[in-house]
């Protein structure tokens, strides 16, 4: 496989915002935010800055010609703030200059008075102070008050669940300038490029079709670019309209990590109650979201954390409640899995202590628990093609797990010092935007007279691969060679009213919208084949390999040729194709329905080793069976499995979001805040689940961009595991990130979980 991105990034010739040519008059920009996280606005000073030479403008919220309103969700987001400031980093200012230094300069005089208000990290506190995004939401399924006198145990506890940095390779940014009619152009690296156009409209007063979007490529997003980016591309493009000038807004990485928010960090209390043979019989839950100060994304992550609350497990009464605090940190975003992991580590949290007090494995609870066909969800749905159990099967079968357990038994009875530890970690993750109405997708593709196709979608590539996919549909459709197939940039002239590429969602949305268009098309060849070929039908018609088979011989007439004939016989060489999700629904009234097109399953089994003496570990192995359906890219899919993987184990482990109590991010460079890498990495096996095909997914495939990043989930667990060999009477707290810090805490604080791990 020739990916066109690959080779070009391998070489350094991929072009991102800040590479791409610009138009001669180019200025910069830099923001000026608040330095206090809470408080009233009292006044903003910018005579000093205005007067530093190279300075070409100034912008705050008085310079805003439409609405200062940037939400999507719930309209709470300004752009600029106004009479008060609600986080550290929130902007205030926008300055234009002849170039980014005197720009960062200008910004640091900008003088902002501001009257210090009581600042809210802590979501429970938050919550105490009624200070919510959206009111709370609860999803039920069976009678959870009437179950509890069927339980032989009964457990309660809580767990928290830190955030994350996106860390994307390219910061934030857009350049804009203005075009003809007085509109603009931004070239915007988001994820969303509607809500891009939508929300500058909005802010400039212009009509929609005034504002143009174009993302080429995204340097990584995971998330963070799917509503985040939406600010700064606003802010270059009021510059722009302004001062009828081109201008270009990067952040820095600090600024950007500052800035922008992170993954949700949960605070979650649980209540699980099992017979005596293991079985689940109800499960409650309540979780704490942080949503930082705008709602941002946060009311639509935090319903899929209620849709994913009983992750991989029937459990017939269930009682899930989730509420969006508000608190004085950037507004959090979505991160791969939007809400997902957090509900699925909370209730592996309860299984563990559950497990604890049985006095066995937890992975026989989870044995006994996993899904099967036609069981319920909490949100009305049930299972179809339900792959948990198969998966789980293969894992026993192709990882010989007796084998892998009686080395890990055997290891720590002979060390004091080194402890091993195993986890399962079985997943189930609903495919769909949630929203319903979001799943959807245009493809425009165009045949070319020299047999030559370019296909133009939503879809946003940020290294996922899902240009390559969309290449391989044209090529498949067709039967053409992949070279001949070009995608586009993604734009917002050629693709209106896009959905952003999110959910895991866009190599089905859009390769089947563009698998309708090539469709489109192919139908008007075969019409013109059968005329050139004197066949009484097109049925008889057959392109294969750029060759046009008539009744299954091969003919002297090729694709170049068949195109140039089309085109001289007036056919239709360009087709615009729609494709919507059929079958799915949700009732937000009754909270049930049929959200999702389909479910991912998948099972890992994760070992690790932890020295119990100085609180360090490695993540030995991951071995997982993954529910891929029928790859269309097999090698695309497997790299996108393993980084999740990465980014999963990261969370879980090493990866540490710190806010002080006044809001102030302490974690806001590479050199506080440690990702994994190359020595991180374990022996990570992922086999393809066999006999899987997905009626629903593009050519029988299966989205593969979040779920996988739930392995990691275990890596958390197989960590306590290895420390309960070292202290078997301990009862540790349940706190992610378990950073060696929290390790050696929790292996010897005297009193081990009566200290708390925050």
């Amino acid at each position: 496989m020739k990916n066109y991105d690959l080779i070009r990034h391998v070489k350094g010739e991929s072009q991102f915002v800040d590479d791409i040519l610009v138009p001669e008059g180019l200025l910069y920009a830099s923001v000026s935010y608040s330095k206090i996280a809470h408080g009233e606005l009292i006044n903003i000073n910018i005579k000093d800055a205005i007067k530093i030479k190279g300075v070409r403008g100034i912008y705050t919220v008085r310079d805003i010609p439409g609405e200062n309103q940037i939400g999507g969700i719930v309209p709470d987001e300004v752009l600029f703030a106004t009479d008060r400031v609600e986080f550290i980093g929130q902007p205030i200012a926008i300055v234009v200059a002849d170039s980014q230094l005197i720009a960062m300069e200008a910004a640091r005089k900008i003088e902002i008075e501001v009257n210090e208000l009581p600042v809210i990290t802590d979501p429970r506190e938050a919550f105490k102070a009624d200070q919510l995004i959206v009111p709370p939401r609860t999803f039920n399924l069976g009678n959870i008050d009437e179950c509890w006198h069927q339980c032989e145990y009964i457990i309660e506890g809580s767990a928290e669940s830190g955030g994350q940095e996106h860390l994307y390779l390219e910061v934030q940014g857009a350049f804009a300038f203005p075009v003809e009619g007085g509109g603009v152009k931004i070239i915007s690296s988001t994820q969303s490029p509607t809500a891009v156009q939508r929300v500058t409209a909005r802010i400039l007063n212009l009509p929609m079709h005034k504002v143009e979007v174009d993302v080429l490529r995204l340097g990584g997003a995971f998330g963070g670019k799917e509503d985040q980016a939406t600010a700064w591309a606003v802010m270059a493009a009021l510059a722009s309209f302004k001062l009828n000038k081109p201008v270009k807004l990067i952040l820095p990485r600090q600024e950007d990590m500052i800035m922008t928010g992170k993954r949700h960090p949960y605070s979650s209390d649980f209540k699980i109650g099992l017979n005596k043979g293991g079985k689940i019989i109800g499960y409650e839950v309540t979780f704490y979201q942080n949503a930082g100060a705008a709602a941002d994304l946060s009311p639509a992550v935090l319903e899929r954390t209620l849709f994913h609350c009983t992750n991989s497990y029937y459990i017939p009464n269930v009682k899930a409640t989730a509420i969006s605090c508000k608190t004085n940190l950037p507004p959090n975003t979505a991160f791969r899995g939007f809400g997902g992991p957090q509900a699925m580590f909370v209730i592996e949290s309860a299984i563990y202590k559950a497990a604890e007090e049985m006095g066995i494995d937890p992975l026989e609870i989870q044995n006994k628990n996993l899904l099967d066909e036609g069981d319920e969800f909490p949100y009305g749905q049930k299972t179809e093609n339900c792959h948990a159990k198969i998966t789980w099967r293969r894992v026993e079968e192709k990882y010989n797990i007796t084998e892998i357990r009686n080395s890990v038994n055997e290891f720590n009875n002979n060390n004091n010092i080194y402890k091993k530890g195993i986890a399962f970690m079985p997943i189930c993750f609903g495919i769909s935007f949630t929203n319903t109405s979001m799943n959807q997708a245009s493809a425009l593709v165009h045949v070319y007279t020299d047999g030559s196709i370019s296909v133009s979608t939503a879809a946003v590539e940020m290294g996922q691969g899902v240009n390559e996919k969309i290449r391989q549909v044209a090529s498949k459709v067709f039967s053409v060679n992949i070279e001949r197939v070009k995608t586009e940039t993604t734009n917002t002239t050629r693709i209106a009213n896009t959905s952003p590429t999110a959910a895991s969602s866009s190599a089905d949305l859009n390769g089947k919208a563009t698998e309708r268009a090539c469709l489109n098309i192919l139908a008007h060849l075969k019409v013109t084949a059968a005329e050139i070929l004197n066949a009484s039908s097109s049925s008889h018609i057959v392109i294969k390999d750029e060759i046009v088979y008539q009744d299954g011989t091969k003919t002297n007439l090729v694709w170049n040729k068949l195109i140039k004939t089309a085109h001289l016989k007036r056919v239709n060489l360009s087709s615009h194709a729609f494709y919507a999700t059929p079958g799915i629904h949700f009732d937000r009234e009754i909270e049930k329905g049929k959200p999702f097109a389909y479910h991912v399953y998948g099972t890992a089994v994760i070992e690790v080793t932890v020295d119990c003496l100085r609180g360090i570990y490695k993540i030995d192995s991951v071995k997982a069976i993954h529910d891929f359906g029928k790859s269309i890219t097999p090698i695309i899919d497997l790299g996108q499995a393993e980084g999740a993987i990465m980014q999963g184990l990261g969370w879980m482990t090493i990866e540490e979001i710190i806010y002080d109590k006044k809001g102030e991010l302490l974690t806001d460079a590479l050199s506080t805040y440690k990702v994994p890498d190359i020595h991180f990495t374990p022996d990570v096996q992922i086999e393809f689940l066999k006999n899987s095909e997905n009626p629903f997914g593009i050519f029988k495939s299966k989205a593969i961009g979040e779920p996988p990043l739930m392995y990691g989930i275990g890596s958390y667990f197989a960590i306590m595991n290895a420390l309960k060999q070292f202290r078997p009477d301990a009862r540790f707290n349940i706190s992610a990130p378990i950073t060696p810090e929290k390790v050696l805490l929790n292996l010897y604080s005297k009193v081990y979980a009566n200290i708390p791990i925050q």
